[in-house]
Formats: structure tokens, sequence, C-alpha cells
């Protein structure tokens, strides 16, 4: 009673701030799309059994779960989408957060771990069981406006921290180098210091130059695949510096997705607090967004609709939009395929209690919401 007393208290304090509106906007903000993760579920019994630990954190779910996307995990996604109509008559939206590009496995082994080598996400779906067709989809979803790739980076990896581990023969490291992936949490691994996941954080303020050839390079290469300019950028795993911001604006971001309350790194494991507002500019002129709603039906223990339907409320209650976070994993069939039937059977409901409780509602893109906060 308590805990849940407390956490619709901080629920509304943290919708207080910041830019409102009296329209009912809903976003869904679903991140990690185009990077790899768990290769098969063979690959995933060889890891558990080479006694690396699979199952005792938060990054469980995505192991056993998430995978590229396949030609029918994006199908049964615009299925989905499509079949629900919003107040102006357009089908609910996702704004897929997206890498451009993996590690080049082959070239890098080849090298001695000497250099690293990148390929196209386009590239990496060619060798993955039932991708063919997904990059067609990819563009067939931005034509019927159901799919609208935003910028999550170039790669969902720190670089410099996995070749140093590689370098350094770090034995879980090479070990899931094996097998083509890296996604093995490493926050509380000494020898590491930084989790493999978090493309912008850093130990050695030195690496910020070439987190900006990242930023630079990932977004040229946003352009060449989807035929248009990133605007909006959801730095991985959160940890950001705002020193990179002047990089994405000369890159065309406009809007910067942060937490409310962010750690932002500086360097050598020591973070400085920053309070972040919806609309807010920085001294750069970036606007940031802020999340608000929390959708993730791959994660057990509580019920998802309800809770994302209670922080939409609470959202319109403040004059707020509903910007919700869901991840690619909730809707990745290519491992167990009842993770993506339980996932888009619990957007469908969502997505239908949204309408039937806010019948008012409008399904928009993060790029649009951060053209209808600048007004542009």
């Amino acid at each position: 009673m308590l805990n849940s007393l407390k956490v619709n208290i901080l629920r509304n304090l943290s919708n207080i701030p910041g830019w409102r509106t009296r329209r009912r906007l809903v976003v869904f903000e679903s991140d990690d799309w185009g990077s790899i993760r768990m290769p098969s579920v063979e690959v995933f019994e060889k890891l558990s059994h080479s006694g690396i630990d699979m199952t005792s954190d938060e990054g469980y779910r995505f192991n056993k779960y998430d995978s590229l996307e396949t030609a029918e995990d994006l199908t049964s996604l615009f299925d989905i989408l499509s079949g629900t109509k919003d107040s102006t008559g357009r089908p609910a939206v996702f704004t897929p957060v997206s890498v451009v590009s993996n590690p080049d496995f082959e070239k890098i082994m080849h090298s001695g771990f000497s250099g690293y080598f990148y390929e196209p996400f386009v590239k990496t779906l060619e060798k993955y069981p039932g991708c063919d067709n997904s990059y067609a989809l990819w563009k067939e979803g931005i034509a019927k406006r159901l799919f609208m790739p935003q910028f999550h980076g170039r790669e969902h990896l720190n670089v410099k921290a996995w070749m140093s581990a590689l370098k350094g023969n770090h034995r879980n490291t090479l070990e899931t180098f094996k097998y083509g992936m890296w996604g093995i949490s490493t926050n509380n691994d000494p020898d590491i210091g930084i989790e493999l996941q978090a493309a912008f954080d850093f130990i050695d303020p030195g690496d910020l130059t070439y987190q900006e050839e990242v930023i630079a390079t990932g977004l040229a290469l946003f352009r060449e695949l989807f035929g248009y300019r990133a605007t909006f950028f959801v730095p991985p795993n959160g940890p950001f510096s705002s020193k990179l911001e002047s990089v994405c604006i000369r890159n065309g971001i406009k809007y910067l997705s942060t937490s409310k309350i962010q750690l932002e790194p500086v360097g050598h494991k020591k973070t400085v607090k920053k309070l972040h507002r919806l609309g807010q500019k920085s001294n750069s002129g970036i606007t940031y967004l802020t999340r608000n709603c929390f959708f993730e039906p791959s994660q057990s223990g509580q019920n998802w609709i309800e809770r994302c339907l209670a922080e939409t409320a609470n959202a319109f209650k403040w004059h707020k939009p509903a910007v919700i976070s869901t991840h690619r994993v909730n809707y990745i069939g290519a491992l167990h395929r009842v993770n993506r039937e339980k996932g888009l059977s619990e957007l469908s409901l969502l997505l239908k209690e949204i309408m039937k409780n806010w019948p008012e509602t409008e399904f928009i893109t993060s790029h649009e919401l951060g053209e209808i906060i600048t007004g542009d």
C-alpha cells in the first residue's frame, strides 16, 4: 500500500514540469531495432553451459528472447499497428529507435583484434535466418507510416571498451565473440568497468573524440539507408555527455531523449546529476524529449497493460503527451514464438484500451512530437 502510494506520488511529481498540451498525444518509442543480440537458442545454451551467467540480471529477457527482427516479426507487428486507428483516422505508429550497423566479426578476427570494422545492419540481416526480406519491410513500414525509424547510435556497443576487452583476452568477451555477439552484462565486471551496451559511456574523457566520429558516421549511414536525416536520438542505455550535442546538431539531430534525472558521465567512473523536463532546450540548442510511460510485456512481475494505462492517464491529467518506452525484445519471435505472440497480444489490447478510454487520441512519432513542441 505504502509502496503504491509512493509510486503514485512520484508519477505525479515527474509529470508536473515541462511542456504541456491539451491534445491526447501518444508516442511509442521502441529501442534496439537493427542491433544484434542472441543469434539462436543453441548459442544461448552453449554460452550458459560455458559458465557465463545468462539469467541472473534484468538482461535475462534480452538474452533469452531478443534477436534481429525477422520478416515475420515485422509483418506481425504491422498487422497490429494498422488494426487500430486514432481520432484522425491514422493507424498506430512506432518510432523504432534504431542502430544502423553491427560489428564485422570476421574482419575484426582477421585483424587479430587490432582494428574495429563494422557493417550496415542490412548486411547483418542477410546472415540471419528469416531476415532476408526484413529491410524491404522496414521501407514498407516507412511508406505506410507504421514504422518511422530514428537514431539509436551507429551500433549498440561501446566499441572502445569492447575492443580493449578483446585485446586483453577477457574470457567472457572472447567466448561471446566466437558466436557473433557481445550482449552479456558487464556493468559489475571490474575488468571492463562499464556496460558494453552503453555506447556513449566512457572512463577516459579522450574517448569523446571517437564518439563524435561514431555519431557523424552513424547519422550519415542512417540517411543512406532510409533516405532521410534522423532528427531524434536516444543514446543506448542512457549515458551521454552534453559535449556531444554539438556534433549531433551539425548532423541533423534536433531532439534528444534523456531521463528526467540523468547521470551524465564525465570520466573515471564519475557522473554529474542533471535534471531534464519535456521540451527543455539545452545551451547547444537541442530539445530534450522525456518518457513517462512504460510497456515491457516480455518482463515478468507486473500487469504491463494496467501500468501503462495508469501512466497514460497520469500524463493526460497533467496535460502531457504519453511517451511510451517499449523495447524491440517484446515483439521478437525468432527465438521463442510465444514471446512475440504474448507481446503483440498485449500491445493490441493496450491500443484498444487507449482508444476506448481516450477516443480523441492521436498516435504520432517522436519526430512529430518534437515539431509540435518546438513549433517547427
